[in-house]
């Protein structure tokens, strides 16, 4: 398990992850119901079942529905109903975030009353104004609760440090890099780094996998992880995939939904994408034969120091 040094005991020091045992491996999968799974993100969901089962582990599947807005009817039904027909069979009942309000709730009310919190009002062109570090306008303002505001973290001057899986030892000052960020959105949504923190403490998980682009909230999480005296799970960040113009596949790009037909050969192109070079002759097996084989043969650490693969358009991958 990890421990951090105490960040309020600490502040202007480096804050360092230091195993002392190895807990039974928990990984898991989190997509948002936005839409149905893309190449990009069924190269993140591969890349984690992998890593769970070759060590033996077990492999959750979370369903990160809390952005409400954005959801999409039927999609996590049809995340659920690609992964299966790809044979990701994950291990328990799908979790969803909208089930457990009251767990977010009091983590908000615990920091709430360390005075770890503010409201803030700030409109969005005065932050477009400000720039990327938030520069602490409301916290030392008091704004009437029953007001629309968001809710941001203190942060302190520590600087977290980590050694990724793939990416080595990350360094990060937060309060220099991100200033006090939002863990409470003004329409009340409980925002993505409060909830992901939250989400893999109440279910266990001892290490993540995903993608490259979500590196930089990882010092943040550790911030909240130590705020809330969580214990830090293993990270693994995952190199992005790229078009040829250099774009992340994404939803907001409009990559397009990934197909069930030729589930083979969609595996055999993501493993290859992977790192694994998988053999030629698996291009053709069953799907259970090639996730038989990559199991056996997971080597994360050829994507070592990697932040992104490029792959040409496979529209006939996709539809």
């Amino acid at each position: 398990m990890h421990r951090l040094q105490d960040i309020g005991r600490n502040q202007g020091k480096t804050i360092r992850l230091d195993s002392r045992s190895t807990p039974p491996y928990i990984g898991r999968f989190a997509p948002s119901p936005t839409g149905p799974l893309h190449l990009g993100s069924l190269y993140t969901a591969l890349a984690s079942y992998l890593d769970a089962r070759r060590r033996n582990g077990r492999w959750l599947l979370r369903i990160d529905d809390l952005d409400t807005p954005r959801n999409m009817p039927g999609a996590a039904e049809r995340i659920m109903d690609c992964l299966a027909a790809f044979g990701l069979h994950w291990d328990g009942e799908a979790d969803f975030q909208s089930r457990h309000a009251l767990q977010y709730q009091q983590a908000i009310t615990d920091l709430k009353q360390r005075d770890l919190l503010y409201s803030c009002s700030c409109s969005r062109s005065l932050l477009a104004e400000a720039g990327p570090i938030y520069p602490g306008y409301c916290r030392t303002r008091h704004y009437p609760t029953d007001q629309p505001a968001a809710l941001r973290v203190k942060t302190s001057p520590a600087e977290i440090e980590f050694v990724d899986g793939l990416q080595g030892i990350i360094r990060e000052n937060i309060g220099e890099r991100h200033g006090d960020f939002i863990i409470l959105r003004k329409d009340r949504i409980v925002a993505y780094q409060l909830a992901v923190v939250v989400d893999d403490y109440r279910q266990g998980i001892t290490h993540v996998v995903r993608g490259c682009d979500l590196l930089d909230s990882t010092p943040k999480q550790i911030y909240l992880q130590k705020l809330l005296g969580y214990p830090v799970p293993e990270y693994l960040h995952l190199p992005i995939i790229v078009d040829r113009a250099g774009q992340k596949l994404s939803k907001q790009s409009r990559a397009e939904a990934v197909a069930a037909t030729s589930a083979n050969q969609t595996l055999f192109m993501l493993l290859s994408l992977l790192g694994q070079n998988p053999p030629p002759t698996l291009k053709q097996a069953e799907i259970s034969a090639i996730l038989d084989w990559a199991v056996a043969h997971w080597v994360p650490e050829r994507l070592s120091g990697i932040r992104s693969v490029g792959i040409d358009t496979p529209s006939s991958n996709q539809t």
